[in-house]
């Protein structure tokens, strides 16, 4: 009796439309033992990782100590480190706005940093002894503060905190090109860069948004960690934490300087 039933019936067709010869058991093992599926795709790139971004950040941190120290060592002229910072400037400009990841890009930022930062040090240390030790530990003990902030989840990084942290980073550098224009035309300009309790409370509240990009600069690492960046994002990073710790560092520096006597 012919079934009804309409898979039996395909089957029927297909076995009555095969034509080729019977399978041996090799192959019939061959076929079973094959994927039915296509493995999936390796990525095109490896991914960053933290050590990636410690290892980099070594790196970069190292060059710039290097080329402080050698401009300490040297005595380089006060001309060759205001050249340095302009350089040090423009480069960290075009890594910023084009988001580059280029290691030349980013280790020539650090060496030309590196020359302006060990000049100003030299001669803040010439005046004050001991200052730069004290700047030195203060952004230190800052680096850690705010790490240790961020991985408690004490403070999180929202689009809300973004938005008021990048506002008022706008303002106090408005403040500082103002507070310089209105220096051309009367000592001390607004009393932002003075021994004040104005320039206090300035140089308070810029380390606070330095704090504040430490803060971001972890965001990001924990967010391209997560979401697989490639491993060249490292380097920018590695820049961002760069920046943020020279800017504490400058900060951390003039506000010791406000509380300490030359001898």
């Amino acid at each position: 009796m012919e079934s009804k039933n309409p898979v039996f019936s395909r089957s029927r067709q297909q076995a009555a439309g095969w034509g080729g010869p019977t399978p041996s058991p090799d192959q019939l093992q061959n076929m079973y033992d094959a994927p039915s599926y296509a493995p999936p795709a390796r990525p095109a790139h490896r991914t960053m990782t933290l050590d990636d971004v410690v290892v980099r950040g070594f790196l970069t941190l190292g060059v710039l100590v290097l080329a402080a120290a050698a401009a300490w060592v040297l005595n380089v002229p006060p001309m060759v480190a205001i050249g340095a910072a302009i350089i040090a400037l423009i480069i960290g400009l075009i890594a910023s706005f084009t988001m580059s990841t280029n290691p030349a890009l980013i280790l020539g930022y650090a060496v030309f940093e590196g020359i302006f930062l060990g000049k100003i040090s030299a001669v803040f240390e010439g005046a004050i002894s001991g200052i730069v030790l004290q700047a030195v530990l203060g952004t230190a003990f800052a680096f850690g503060a705010v790490l240790t902030v961020y991985s408690l989840r004490i403070i999180r990084v929202t689009p809300k905190l973004v938005k008021f942290g990048i506002a008022a980073a706008i303002a106090a550098i408005g403040l500082l090109l103002v507070n310089l224009v209105v220096g051309l035309f009367n000592d001390g300009g607004l009393g932002l860069r003075t021994d004040s309790p104005i320039g206090w409370a300035f140089s308070i509240v810029m380390i606070l948004i330095g704090c504040f990009f430490l803060l971001l600069d972890f965001d990001a690492i924990e967010q391209g960690v997560k979401q697989g960046a490639p491993e060249k994002f490292a380097w920018q990073c590695v820049f961002g934490l760069t920046l943020s710790l020279v800017w504490i560092y400058l900060e951390v520096l003039r506000f010791v300087s406000y509380f300490s006597s030359s001898d």
